[in-house]
C-alpha cells in the first residue's frame, strides 16, 4: 500500500526531475549558439581583424577595427546619457514616494523598457538626425542611452529599497541633511548592485542594431568624430551577413564572436558586483 509519505516523496522527485530537465532544455539553445559562434568566429580572428578597416567589395581581407572602436564609443556615450538620469530617477522614486511624479516615473520606466528598439531608433532619428541633416555618433549614443535609462532606474530603485533603515536613520541623526545622507551613505551602500544594473544595461545595448541604423548609420573608415556617422559591430555584422561574399560571412562570424565576448565580460562584471553586495549584506 502506497503511503502518503511515499506519494509526497514521489511527487517531489518528479517535480525536481522536471525542473532539471527544463533547465537542460533551456541551456540547449544557448549551447548551440555559443558552439556555432565560437567554432565559426575563431577561424577569422587575427590581428588584422582588430586593426584594419573593411576592404572594398570583392577584395578579401580587412577587419572591423573601426567598428569595434565605434561600438565602444557608442556604448560610452549611451552610458554618459543614461547613468546620471537613471540613478537620479531611482533616487527620486525611493526618497520621495509621496510625490505625484514618483508613480509616473516608475510607470514610464516600465513602459520604456518594453518599447521595441526600432521605435526608439525612429524617435531619436526624428529629434537628433533630421534637425541636423545627418547621421552621427551622438545620435546613436542618445538612442542607446534611452534604452539604458529604464534598466538603471528600476535597478537603482530596487537596490535603494534594500539599504537597511538603520543606515538611513543614522546619518540624519548625526546632523546630515537628507541629500547628504543619500549621497554619502545610502548610494554607496547600494553601489555594487547599481553597478550590476549598469553592466546589464551595457550588455543589452552592445548587441543592438535597429536603433543604430537610424542614428549612427555606420562608417567603413576610422572615425571618432561624434558629429559624423560611426561604425558599429552590430551594423557591420548585419551588412556582412546579408552579403553574397564568403569572406564577409567569415568576418561576420568573427564580429559576432567579439560581440558575445563583450556581453560575456559585462555579465561577469555584473556577477562580481552582485557577490560583493552579498558579502556586504552578510557583514
Amino acid at each position: 500500500m502506497i503511503t502518503r509519505d511515499t506519494r509526497r516523496r514521489a511527487l517531489s522527485a518528479t517535480m525536481t526531475g522536471l525542473s532539471v530537465a527544463s533547465v537542460l532544455v533551456a541551456l540547449v539553445p544557448l549551447a548551440f549558439v555559443l558552439f556555432f559562434v565560437v567554432s565559426q568566429g575563431v577561424q577569422a580572428l587575427n590581428v588584422e581583424f582588430f586593426t584594419e578597416t573593411p576592404r572594398p567589395v570583392g577584395e578579401a581581407g580587412g577587419g572591423m577595427g573601426n567598428a569595434i572602436v565605434g561600438t565602444l564609443i557608442l556604448c560610452g556615450l549611451g552610458a554618459l546619457v543614461a547613468i546620471p538620469i537613471g540613478i537620479l530617477s531611482g533616487v527620486f522614486v525611493v526618497e520621495y514616494p509621496q510625490a505625484r511624479l514618483a508613480p509616473l516615473v516608475r510607470f514610464a520606466a516600465d513602459t520604456l523598457n518594453g518599447v521595441p528598439s526600432i521605435v526608439i531608433g525612429v524617435f531619436v532619428y526624428a529629434i537628433a538626425v533630421l534637425p541636423f541633416g545627418r547621421f552621427s555618433a551622438m545620435a546613436g549614443g542618445i538612442a542607446l542611452g534611452v534604452m539604458m535609462i529604464p534598466i538603471i532606474t528600476r535597478t537603482t530603485e530596487e537596490l535603494l529599497r534594500l539599504v537597511p533603515r538603520s543606515l538611513r536613520e543614522g546619518a540624519p541623526a548625526l546632523g546630515a541633511t537628507r541629500g547628504r545622507a543619500v549621497m554619502t551613505v545610502v548610494l554607496p551602500a547600494a553601489l555594487p548592485g547599481i553597478v550590476t544594473g549598469i553592466m546589464l544595461a551595457l550588455a543589452r545595448i552592445a548587441g543592438e542594431t535597429a536603433p543604430l541604423l537610424f542614428t549612427a548609420f555606420g562608417n567603413r573608415f576610422w572615425s571618432t568624430d561624434l558629429t559624423q556617422p560611426i561604425g558599429a559591430l552590430t551594423v557591420q555584422v548585419y551588412a556582412y551577413a546579408i552579403s553574397p561574399y564568403a569572406d564577409w560571412h567569415r568576418q561576420a562570424w568573427a564580429g559576432a564572436l567579439v560581440l558575445v565576448t563583450i556581453i560575456l565580460i559585462c555579465s561577469l562584471l555584473a556577477r562580481l558586483a552582485t557577490r560583493r553586495l552579498e558579502r556586504m549584506h552578510r557583514r
